[in-house]
């Protein structure tokens, strides 16, 4: 199986089969419809080609995930999509309540594109809305990049959808194992004269839906439901236009799993014994509920000139998030119970040119208008306080905290590819970029990336890149501090700062080296200077992030990636090192400790999701219709705040994660079966993620332990 390799200079076009299923009378009309079949297959391989050029990589760090490694991990195509961002370099394992994954040292600020449109910010919560499933191809974008890439810049997962092939038919398959993991899914495709198509669709039941807080194997009160679909239409209208419509949900609800053995920190009437005052209400009976969804639509139209190609989308996408409490737990526990309800949506056009003006220079020019309104409703009870902030009442009231805000993005980019020789092309440009919603700023972003061929074995590149990253506008209101005066809500510090967007100055040079056919190795480092440096933390009681800015910050970091492909032997190893700090917090004080925050002004810290060492790797050996294989994960571990100690100044234990799988295919008539069994995390070690301490970490969260999944999948 191929795994991740490392492209400096540019993307490899993959062809896009379409075909028309004719069946005729006579052998000239199976002649006639074996030429059209042809003619479109063409047509539709020329514009996916087109597609993917009008989105420059020259000088950028570009690591691709295929199928070949997709079809390689344990659970294979029912892999989630974070665990399988995971096998890149530089890409952090974390906890689901704390974003699931970061890329070189950031809080998320991932972009994510499909078919070259960028998809708008979706609520954070603990599902992705997008399904492995339907991925044929992921290009992951990092370091300085062009022009055309703004807004979420600290990597950008450019996905390549499946599409209808030459044989209409499809694939069902089921996944069972540990903690109770049900997972049927289904996939039609084909063609039908001009109209090329893929639909698919997925259900999830298990008992793991989030991280144990606690190191037992199972989590107690941990049930998730999810449902997923996608769809992919389009149409050639003729030889040089396409029509396109994408289509995806995302349904998921997940029970909050408890930690048992607590003590309760409020005292709530009628759950309390008369005579020894003992808590009647034990912490391994609270029910939180969370429950998300996510939908988009995008219809593009591209068409293919002589010398320019472009490509026109509208997209739509809806996001909305419902925490709920238990209303006796909560208060007992936390002395807060917030119903919260988080809602998004955002409507906006893209556009992307490229015109070939000469041999020597292509030129690329776009814009991206994006409408948002989002809308934040909240149902808090509380109790109330005396003057020293101690309880005074143990029957508790109710505050409602509602808000909303409609605001926008507007960007536009122009560049130049200048091929100087067959060995050296520089990539430059200027990219603008304004926000007008909690904040209202703008930016100039100069952009110039480098390519050079060393030789036949040996590329570099080199670049730098200004960036402007808003914060998002679903999370980031924080205006209503006021609400909770005299209550246990009531906030240490009573004013906060309206979150502001991120601007970075960001260098990065990397090598490639072709060893040998069986080996390719590359490097590549890079640094950040950051001003406004926007983070991330689980402040509250629901698990739902809040944005803040440090007023400085920068990140460097070093990656390695390697590959090997001999015979039946394929494999990887990845190695990263990184480090990001951050200075004086100056939006959202409100959300902080007054000790924690008086010292973050005059010292440096590590960021919360700072983790200094990561590895990753993985080999396969196929002998005839088998495969065998294993992968593993190292984490140096993430950053906490030890007793008495600075903020975010210690780092949790490391941990290595082995992964096994054997996969077998029978062929028959119609199609093919594939049997796969599969054990994650070999060894049964137990490690923390995360362990309630550390800058906005709101809980502990452990690594899953030892689980076993067998699946079966057939195409017809």
């Amino acid at each position: 199986m191929p795994f991740p390799t490392l492209r400096p200079l540019a993307a490899l076009l993959a062809g896009l089969s379409f075909n028309a299923m004719a069946h005729a009378a006579d052998s000239a009309a199976d002649e006639a419809a074996a030429q059209n079949v042809e003619r479109v297959d063409v047509t539709a391989t020329r514009l996916k080609n087109a597609r993917i050029g009008l989105s420059p990589k020259v000088g950028t760090t570009v690591y691709t995930l295929d199928q070949g490694l997709i079809d390689g991990l344990g659970q294979g195509d029912a892999t989630p999509l974070d665990e399988l961002l995971l096998r890149l370099p530089g890409v952090d394992k974390d906890s689901k309540a704390s974003g699931g994954l970061h890329a070189r040292d950031d809080h998320g600020d991932v972009q994510y594109r499909i078919d070259g449109v960028q998809l708008p910010e979706s609520i954070a919560g603990f599902g992705a809305s997008i399904d492995t499933r339907y991925v044929d191809r992921i290009d992951f974008l990092t370091g300085a990049l062009p022009a055309q890439y703004g807004l979420r810049t600290a990597g950008v997962v450019d996905i390549q959808t499946k599409s209808g092939s030459v044989k209409p038919g499809g694939s069902i398959g089921m996944l069972v194992g540990s903690h109770d993991t049900l997972e049927p899914s289904l996939a039609l495709y084909g063609s039908a004269g001009r109209l090329n198509y893929y639909l698919s669709g997925s259900y999830n039941r298990n008992s793991a839906g989030i991280e144990n807080p606690t190191d037992s194997r199972n989590a107690d009160h941990d049930d998730t439901r999810q449902s997923r679909s996608f769809g992919d239409l389009q149409y050639f209208v003729d030889d040089s236009t396409r029509l396109g419509f994408l289509f995806g949900t995302y349904n998921g609800r997940y029970q909050i799993p408890t930690n048992p053995d607590q003590d309760a920190a409020f005292a709530l009437a009628g759950y309390a014994d008369p005579a020894t005052g003992f808590n009647l209400y034990p912490s391994s009976q609270v029910n939180e509920q969370q429950h998300e969804s996510t939908r988009f639509f995008v219809a593009t139209w591209q068409k293919q000139f002589e010398r320019m190609d472009g490509q026109i989308s509208a997209f739509h996408q809806y996001s909305d998030l419902h925490f709920s409490p238990d209303a006796i737990g909560d208060l007992i526990y936390n002395g807060v119970a917030s119903d919260t309800r988080r809602s998004n949506s955002a409507n906006g056009l893209q556009a992307d040119a490229s015109y070939a003006l000469n041999a020597a220079h292509t030129v690329r020019l776009g814009a991206l208008l994006q409408r948002q309104q989002t809308a934040s409703n909240n149902s808090v009870s509380v109790f109330s306080t005396d003057e020293d902030g101690a309880q005074s009442s143990d029957i508790p009231f109710t505050v409602s905290d509602n808000s909303g805000k409609t605001g926008t993005l507007a960007s536009v980019y122009v560049q130049d590819e200048w091929r100087i020789d067959p060995a050296l092309t520089v990539n430059y440009g200027v990219r603008y970029d304004h926000v007008a919603a909690f904040t209202q700023e703008q930016q100039f972003s100069p952009r110039v990336n480098v390519a050079y061929k060393l030789s036949d074995a040996t590329a570099v590149h080199a670049g730098f890149s200004r960036y402007f990253t808003p914060p998002p506008q679903e999370l980031a209101a924080q205006d209503s501090i006021a609400l909770y005066n005299g209550t246990t809500n009531q906030a240490a510090i009573s004013t906060s700062d309206p979150v502001k967007a991120e601007r970075t100055s960001y260098y990065d040079i990397g090598i490639s080296h072709v060893v040998s056919p069986a080996i390719t190795v590359a490097a590549d480092a890079y640094y950040k200077h950051i001003r406004n440096l926007l983070d991330e933390g689980q402040f509250g009681q629901a698990l739902i992030l809040s944005p803040f800015n440090y007023a400085e910050g920068y990140a460097q970091g070093v990656e390695l990636s390697s590959t090997f492909n001999k015979d039946n032997w394929t494999g990887y190893l990845n190695a990263a090192y990184q480090q990001a700090k951050g200075k004086h917090i100056v939006s959202g004080q409100a959300l902080f400790d007054p000790d924690e925050l008086a010292y973050i002004a005059n010292h440096q810290i590590y960021l919360d999701h700072d983790q200094t060492y990561t590895l990753s790797g993985g080999l396969s050996y196929r002998y005839g219709a088998s495969s065998i294989g294993g992968d593993f994960l190292f984490g140096s571990g993430l950053r906490n705040t030890p007793d008495g100690g600075a903020p975010n100044s210690s780092a949790l234990p490391h941990y290595t994660v082995v992964n096994g799988t054997l996969t077998h295919t029978w062929k028959y008539a119609a199609g093919e079966i594939e049997g796969r069994l599969a054990v994650l995390n070999l060894f049964d070690k137990s490690y923390l993620l995360r362990d309630g301490s550390g800058v906005g970490v709101g809980a502990p969260q452990y690594g899953a332990r030892r689980s076993y999944y067998a699946g079966v999948t057939t195409t017809f």
